[in-house]
């Protein structure tokens, strides 16, 4: 689910007009746009199914579809970019550390009330979907920075890879439920989440996130 800048210098033989940037960033809007969808998807569907992974998914990609915006604006401004990207990037941290402690604390309160969410066949509808749209959209950055010798869409590419790990997890436990019957899965998959998200959020507070420089 999250977006780069291209912060690495290009070599003088690649222009900015190229097909290989263009499709670079045909690339970025097209994560912020699936970024979006997912969040309203899974926010809703988590709301009506009252599971804490999915809201916890559909907040995390509606942080990373905001990331990804400012950090586009960034190419389309090169005035004091550096500075405002580092404090974009620091809120953009903070958010995802205060969305972590929401999932495992209600993870954990979950477990130990026994709460058990309704079955979400939209949740796992749009986690199928991310796992098979997060996997491509990092295949094909990693082919663009190749050409582009660009680090910074390669550690994009990275970024996205781990969003396809969230689904994977989300649906999981979303499957258990459903399937199985196993109501702790739900609760299981958020704590699971949780360390995942805290790395990002970390990684973007210290002005890591996307800048392999």
């Amino acid at each position: 689910m999250n977006m780069s800048h291209f912060a690495d210098t290009p070599s003088p033989a690649v222009h900015p007009d190229t097909a290989d940037l263009k499709e670079g960033r045909k690339l970025e809007y097209l994560t912020i746009a699936w970024n979006a969808v997912e969040a309203m998807v899974s926010i809703a569907a988590g709301v009506l199914a009252g599971s804490t992974a999915l809201l916890g998914f559909g907040v995390d990609s509606m942080i990373e579809s905001g990331s990804g915006a400012v950090l586009l604006w960034r190419l389309q401004d090169s005035s004091d970019h550096a500075a405002r990207e580092a404090g974009a990037l620091r809120m953009v941290g903070v958010s995802f550390l205060l969305l972590a402690a929401w999932i495992g604390y209600e993870s954990v309160e979950s477990l130990l009330r026994r709460e058990a969410p309704a079955a979400s066949y939209p949740g796992i509808a749009i986690a199928v979907l991310s796992l098979i749209v997060m996997p491509w959209l990092a295949r094909r950055k990693r082919q663009v920075a190749a050409s582009l010798a660009s680090r910074a869409l390669e550690c994009d590419s990275r970024q996205t890879t781990l969003c396809a790990y969230l689904s994977a997890i989300l649906l999981a436990g979303l499957l258990l439920n459903a399937v199985a019957g196993w109501w702790w899965a739900d609760a299981v998959a958020g704590l699971c989440m949780t360390p995942i998200i805290v790395n990002e959020g970390l990684e973007a507070f210290r002005g890591e996130r996307c800048d392999c420089s």
